[in-house]
Formats: structure tokens, C-alpha cells, sequence
């Protein structure tokens, strides 16, 4: 059974996509099979691996609305072990269709469900609200990474986003937990982003990922590529980022395929 992890954040520019984008591509490129979910109506994601979105004639809105068959609709990007259930502009209706519907919050993890023994690892890209496509995440979820920018008002926002991981818990998906906050466009150069990281972590604590992600100019570049940072330029800071966040995530689960002797994070 695949591990399904949310990327969410309702407040918008805190790499949320680029983090969903990247991780699925490092998760990909150390061998595991990954299918990454654009749960978001701009389908950054879909583009961000290289396909155009207005030509993307079915995706995740027939999956939840139309109940067509996910396994018909997920395509194979060029990044190696990964695979895209794609989004176009029709989910920015769902949440209207879906509201008088039996088990609306459930929909995505029913979709879901039909292809999880076929991936080690499902990442969803959510979209930059809470609404209901985003609950249909996190209900489907295991558990979720919260990216939070290393800048000023960081923390803004984020006691709705805990409220509403908190209600999912309560009521639709009881076993959710937080992966962790993963700290995002972070500069060293800059105090403010240090003072950032500082109190990220005194209130979150372990919760907090070791691994940090930098501002990395290959990071903006590759999505007008339509490519991954790990196809983009592998040898950039941003893919290092990634593949080490992809590392740190795989050992906390114990899902990590390499030797101990191999199990170094490096954070820098």
C-alpha cells in the first residue's frame, strides 16, 4: 500500500508546488514509484512536469466527479519511477458539483484507494485554500507536509490550516498526521529568514524537518522547462534539497532502501 502525503498550505508563494513537483521527482529518481496528484485547479504541477494543461482533456475533476477510472487517466512524465494523475481548469467547478453530494469529502480517497497498491508513494499537490478539494486531500492523506516560507508573517495562517487538520482528524480521517513543516526559500544571508527558522522551530519542534529548503535560482527556472529540478539540473542546491527532504522522509518511515552506514542527512 502506498503512503499518501498531502502538500498543503492555504496561504499561496510558500513553494507548496514546487516542493510537491520536486519531492515526487526525488522520490522518482532514488527508485521508488511515485505518482504525483495535481489537486489544484491552476495545474501547476501538471505543467511543471511537462504537460500542457489545456490539453489535458481528462484528469483528477472526471476522477472525483465523473468516477472515470484513474488508472485510464495517469500519464508517465520523463522523470524516471514517476507518474502524473493531471489537473485542468474543470476542478475549480468540483467544489460547486460535489456540495450536495453522499461522502463529498471522501471522493479523492476513493479514487485514490483503486491505485494505491500500485505506487510506494502518492504526493497531492493541494490548492492555496481550505476548501473542499483540499479537505478531499487530506481526508485521502496519511499525512501532510506543511511548507511555511522563511519570511516575514511565516506563521500566518497556519493555526486554520492546524484547525482544519484537526477537524479532518476528528471526523474524516482520523489517522492523519502531520509529517512535518518544512521550512522554504530560506537565504542564510538574510536575519530575517534565520529568526524564521528560530521560531518555526520553537513552536513546532520536532515537528520541524531537518532539512531545509534554499532559494535556488534552478528551483524557478525548471517549471518553464516543464521539468523537475532533478531533470532540470541535478546538480543544483534546489535538487540536493530534495533529494536529501526525500531521504529524510523515506528514514522517518522506515521505507528507506539504503544502508545504515547511508543514513546521514545532510541539512547545509
Amino acid at each position: 500500500m502506498g503512503k499518501i502525503i498531502a502538500i498543503a498550505n492555504q496561504k499561496g508563494g510558500v513553494g507548496k508546488t514546487t516542493t510537491a513537483i520536486n519531492l515526487a521527482a526525488a522520490l522518482g529518481a532514488l527508485e521508488y514509484k511515485t505518482l504525483l496528484v495535481d489537486a489544484d485547479p491552476q495545474a501547476n504541477a501538471t505543467s511543471g512536469v511537462g504537460f500542457e494543461p489545456k490539453n489535458i482533456k481528462t484528469g483528477i475533476y472526471e476522477c472525483i466527479i465523473n468516477e472515470v477510472e484513474p488508472e485510464d487517466i495517469i500519464l508517465n512524465t520523463e522523470t524516471p519511477n514517476l507518474d502524473i494523475l493531471p489537473s485542468h481548469i474543470d476542478l475549480v467547478g468540483a467544489e460547486i458539483e460535489m456540495i450536495n453530494l453522499p461522502n463529498r469529502e471522501k471522493m479523492m480517497r476513493q479514487a485514490l484507494n483503486k491505485i494505491k497498491d500500485q505506487y510506494e508513494l502518492i504526493i497531492i499537490d493541494c490548492s492555496p485554500s481550505l476548501g473542499l478539494i483540499t479537505v478531499n486531500a487530506l481526508t485521502a492523506a496519511d499525512s501532510v507536509i506543511v511548507p511555511v516560507q522563511c519570511e516575514y508573517f511565516a506563521l500566518e495562517g497556519l493555526g486554520k490550516l492546524l484547525n482544519t487538520i484537526k477537524i479532518v482528524q476528528s471526523g474524516l480521517n482520523k489517522d492523519l498526521e502531520i509529517e512535518g513543516m518544512l521550512l522554504t526559500m530560506y537565504d542564510r544571508r538574510l536575519r530575517l529568514a534565520n529568526q524564521v527558522v528560530d521560531e518555526v522551530k520553537m513552536h513546532f519542534r520536532d515537528l520541524v524537518f531537518d532539512t531545509v529548503i534554499h532559494r535556488n535560482t534552478k528551483l524557478g527556472e525548471a517549471p518553464s522547462h516543464g521539468e523537475s529540478i532533478i531533470m532540470h539540473d541535478a546538480s543544483s542546491k534546489g535538487a540536493v534539497n530534495y533529494l536529501t527532504l526525500a531521504r529524510e522522509i523515506l528514514q522517518k518511515n522506515n521505507m528507506t532502501k539504503i544502508d545504515n552506514s547511508e543514513k546521514i542527512i545532510n541539512t547545509e
